[in-house]
This record gives structure tokens, C-alpha cells and sequence, in this order.
């Protein structure tokens, strides 16, 4: 089961990755089955606006079922706002050239990561189903989402409460930088 909730979480990342409408557009071969995977495909891709991630949770016990595709798809979201956070980070005090790169870059990330805690209690559901199985399980689809600009707002506020960050920051340039990479990830 592990293995299906990683290769599916996977799968929006080769879907975007592809480049390609042609490929897209391929008839399914006759000996496969196309499977349609609720709460998931393009309209819960993370975008310019919002981070997104969708999961599976399989139990006998209906809630059990939600809370293990929550608890996935809050990992994901987490793991793609702790890379972009990185990225923006990385080039944010790169194009900034501060004299204490390595102590502000070690700021950031503390700043990341209570960030990312924090703003995982208030992700927004966007898509939820439940299913039972053949075999009497409960299987719950669930997509979630994260407000891009909620995000860089909270890392102002944060950034503006540090004094050794607040010396050096731009939040106009931080903004930039983020909204730079968001708009890569289209």
C-alpha cells in the first residue's frame, strides 16, 4: 500500500513534467485500462496560487481511512513547500549578498520549518471522497490545498520578528523570488 501512495504521489510531478499534449492524447493500448482517480489529474496541481497534494487512505475503520490519506497528502504538501522554501531561500540571500550569508540561510530554515508546522493546521480540503471496497474496506481520496500568498505573508511576519534577518531583508525582493518560483512550477 506505501508503495501505491508513493507512486501516486509521484504522479503529478510526471504528469507536469511531460511537456507534452501530443503524448497526452495517445489511445490507451487494448490491453490496459485507464484507471480515473478521484481528487486527483489537474485541477489539484499545485499552481501560482496554491500548493497542492492529494493522497489514498485504506482502513476497515471510515476515519481511520481519512486520517491516513490527511496525514499523506499533509506530508507532501509539506515536503513541496519545504523544497520551494529552499529554493526561494537559496536565491533570495544569494541575490542579496549579505555579509552573513551562512548564519541568515540557518535563520531561514528554522524560519522554514516552523512555518511549514504552522501552516498545515490551516490547509484547506478541496476535494474529499470515500469509497468501500469489494472486500468491506473504507478508501478515502482527499486532495488539499495551501494559500501561496498566506505563506510568503507569514514568512514576512516571521522574518520582520528576527532581528538578524530583519536587518538585511527586502520583502518586495523575497516576493519576488517566491513568486518567481511558484510561477516555475506551472
Amino acid at each position: 500500500m506505501k508503495k501505491y501512495i508513493l507512486a501516486l504521489s509521484f504522479l503529478p510531478l510526471l504528469v507536469a513534467c511531460s511537456g507534452s499534449k501530443k503524448a497526452a492524447n495517445q489511445p490507451i493500448p487494448a490491453t490496459e485500462v485507464e484507471i480515473l482517480i478521484p481528487c486527483s489529474g489537474p485541477d489539484f496541481f499545485t499552481n501560482n496560487k496554491y500548493f497542492r497534494a492529494n493522497s489514498i487512505g485504506e482502513s476497515l475503520d471510515q476515519v481511520v481511512s481519512k486520517k491516513k490519506a490527511l496525514s499523506n497528502a499533509r506530508a507532501d504538501l509539506a515536503a513541496s513547500v519545504k523544497v520551494l522554501i529552499e529554493s526561494v531561500v537559496d536565491n533570495y540571500v544569494k541575490s542579496s549578498e549579505l555579509n552573513n550569508v551562512e548564519q541568515v540561510e540557518e535563520r531561514f530554515e528554522g524560519l522554514n520549518r516552523e512555518i511549514i508546522k504552522e501552516q498545515l493546521v490551516g490547509v484547506k480540503t478541496i476535494c474529499e471522497k470515500l469509497t468501500k471496497t469489494s472486500t468491506g474496506k473504507f478508501k478515502t481520496y482527499i486532495a488539499i490545498e495551501l494559500s501561496a500568498q498566506k505563506l510568503v505573508e507569514k514568512f514576512h511576519d516571521r522574518m520582520m520578528k528576527d532581528d538578524l534577518i530583519k536587518i538585511d531583508y527586502d520583502y518586495e525582493k523575497f516576493k519576488k523570488t517566491f513568486e518567481e518560483e511558484m510561477n516555475s512550477l506551472n
